[in-house]
């Protein structure tokens, strides 16, 4: 088995450097998989409209930055252009740009910001895939991720959100098949409750309950490293038959939820304890 890392058997034989393109990299998921990618040999350019964050991060990591605001782009090839004739073709892309939602019934969610959650998740997903991806596809190969959530995949109180989420999942299996031949793979990772710094103030601010993001099978929340993990692992040769999937990274959120009807999930066995035949 090859233990040298994800990313290595893309990047030790391929000169120069592959590029990967995140957009959301200023901060939480992204910020993570910046780092995770910078560090196994992946040169990074960071798209979001956060620019003085953005901008630290890449400097950080010795990459580029370019300002990105999906509420107010309606294409993304002029800026494609302008970050390959600067920096090469980009290899990868990371869609991790995002936005929240208050937990409204329909009735109290604002029609604008119902709008400002599609556009920033599932247009600006399509527009970041149909720019970069388009390009792979005409040099003959590419991967892209893009970041969904369980929240796309069961009942939640985000009548925005939520749909954004699931309409991802499906739009990245339409790409799939459409790049498929000409050697792009487009794969999406959903997160489960994610330890993030805008959960860490909800969390504080008494905004959401800390025992209901424990409800998983492993008991936690995720870590931001652990999804991109999943990222940079779905962009590697280790996962090269890997195209259309969603990869859920949640804490085993998902297959807790039936347990609740039986009693709630079975607490940790003591060491040495007889097991139930």
């Amino acid at each position: 088995m090859d233990t040298s890392g994800p990313i290595a058997a893309q990047t030790s034989a391929r000169s120069p450097a592959r590029h990967v393109a995140i957009t959301g990299g200023a901060n939480g998921i992204g910020e993570a998989c910046a780092r995770l990618a910078r560090a196994s040999g992946w040169r990074v350019v960071i798209l979001d409209r956060d620019e003085d964050a953005g901008a630290a991060v890449a400097a950080d990591l010795g990459g580029t930055f370019h300002r990105l605001d999906l509420l107010a782009c309606d294409a993304l090839e002029p800026l494609r252009d302008e970050i390959e004739a600067s920096a090469g073709p980009i290899d990868a892309l990371i869609n991790s740009a995002g936005i929240s939602q208050p937990t409204a019934p329909p009735s109290a969610l604002p029609l604008d910001v119902w709008d400002q959650v599609q556009r920033t998740h599932l247009r600006g997903s399509y527009l970041t895939c149909r720019a970069f991806g388009s390009a792979m596809a005409q040099r003959g190969g590419g991967a892209i991720v893009n970041i969904a959530s369980i929240a796309g995949m069961r009942s939640v109180p985000l009548h925005s959100y939520g749909p954004a989420k699931a309409a991802i999942i499906a739009m990245t299996a339409g790409l799939a098949a459409e790049w498929g031949r000409s050697g792009v793979r487009v794969n999406c990772v959903s997160p489960g409750f994610t330890r993030t710094a805008r959960v860490e103030r909800r969390l504080v601010a008494g905004e959401r309950d800390p025992e209901a993001y424990r409800d998983s099978a492993l008991g936690r929340m995720v870590e931001p490293d652990e999804v991109a993990q999943a990222c940079l692992f779905l962009l590697s040769s280790q996962a090269s038959g890997i195209t259309g999937v969603n990869l859920p990274v949640d804490c085993g959120w998902l297959v807790s939820g039936p347990w609740q009807a039986f009693g709630g999930l079975r607490q940790a066995y003591a060491p040495g304890a007889e097991r139930d035949r």
